[in-house]
C-alpha cells in the first residue's frame, strides 16, 4: 500500500477543517507528477495545467509563473528526492469567491514499468470538463468499479456519438502498423501524452490524432494506457478485440520517447 509521506496546504500542516473540507467538497482540480532526485518531466506543463485549472474554476491563477507552487512542492517534499506528488487547488470557502488554497501530498514513488496487459472494457461516458483535470471523479471511478467487478481490469470511454475517448485515469494511446495514433476527442491533454508526443516526434516516430470508433480497433496492432504512472503500460484487449504487438512497436517507440524527454528541477 502507498505511503502518504506528507500533507501540507500552503505550506503548513493542514488542520482537521481543512483535511474536512478537502473531503467533503469536490469542486477543485489537480496535477500528478512522478519526482526523482527533485526533478519532474513537463514540470511547465504541469504549472500550465494548474494556472489553466484556476482560471477556469476560479476566475484567476495562482501565481504558478512567480515560483509559489514549486516552493510549495519543495516544501512539502522537505528532504525526500524520490515520490509522487499530487497539487490539489481548492477553494477557501470561509474566503472571497475567488480565494483559493493549495495542498500538497507527497507520497511513496511509483515506478514507470509496465503491468501485465490489462485487459479493458468500453463504457459510454464522458467526463464534465474534459479538458481540466479537476476534483468531480465519482463518475469515472464508478464506471471503472463497474468493469473490475466484471472481470475486467479498467474502462476505456466512449462519447455517445460512439468515438473512443479516454481511459479512466490515462489517455490511449494505439499502433496501426506505421505510426502511433491517439483518438482526436474532448479528453484531458494528459501531461505524459503531450510529453510523449513530443518525445515521438523528436526521435522520428510518425504519430496522428484522428477520431476512432470501437469499429477501428480490430485495425489496430496494439494498444497503450499512459499517465504519469507509466508510459506505456500495454492493453491485452478492448472488450472483444485482443492486442499482441508481437514486435513490440508501440511499447518500444513510447519507452524510447519517454526517455527522449528531460527533467526538470523543481
Amino acid at each position: 500500500m502507498t505511503r502518504v509521506l506528507n500533507i501540507e496546504i500552503n505550506g503548513r500542516p493542514p488542520e482537521v477543517a481543512d483535511l474536512h473540507r478537502v473531503a467533503t467538497w469536490n469542486y477543485g482540480h489537480f496535477t500528478s507528477m512522478q519526482v526523482r532526485e527533485g526533478s519532474v518531466r513537463g514540470l511547465d506543463l504541469h504549472l500550465r495545467r494548474l494556472e489553466g485549472g484556476s482560471l477556469a474554476l476560479f476566475g484567476e491563477g495562482v501565481e504558478s509563473d512567480d515560483g509559489r507552487i514549486r516552493e510549495l512542492i519543495r516544501h512539502a517534499l522537505g528532504e525526500v528526492r524520490d515520490a509522487s506528488v499530487r497539487v490539489t487547488v481548492v477553494p477557501d470557502v470561509g474566503a472571497p469567491e475567488a480565494e483559493t488554497d493549495v495542498m500538497v501530498s507527497v507520497s511513496d514513488p511509483v515506478g514507470d514499468a509496465p503491468r501485465p496487459a490489462l485487459r479493458v472494457r468500453t463504457a459510454t461516458y464522458e467526463r464534465e470538463l474534459p479538458h481540466l483535470k479537476h476534483a468531480a471523479t465519482m463518475g469515472l471511478t464508478y464506471q471503472r468499479r463497474q468493469a473490475q467487478a466484471a472481470g475486467f481490469d479498467d474502462v476505456l470511454f466512449m462519447g455517445r456519438d460512439g468515438g473512443l475517448l479516454e481511459g479512466s485515469v490515462w489517455n490511449v494511446a494505439f499502433w496501426d502498423g506505421q505510426q502511433v495514433v491517439w483518438p482526436q476527442a474532448d479528453v484531458l491533454p494528459g501531461i505524459t501524452m503531450q510529453l510523449l508526443q513530443g518525445g515521438l516526434t523528436r526521435i522520428g516516430t510518425p504519430w496522428s490524432t484522428r477520431r476512432l470508433t470501437a469499429d477501428d480497433l480490430p485495425a489496430m496492432r496494439a494498444a497503450a494506457a499512459t499517465n504519469s504512472h507509466c508510459p506505456s503500460q500495454p492493453l491485452a484487449s478492448i472488450d472483444k478485440v485482443t492486442f499482441t504487438d508481437d514486435d513490440g512497436a508501440l511499447g518500444n517507440a513510447l519507452d524510447t520517447a519517454w526517455a527522449d524527454i528531460p527533467w526538470d528541477v523543481i
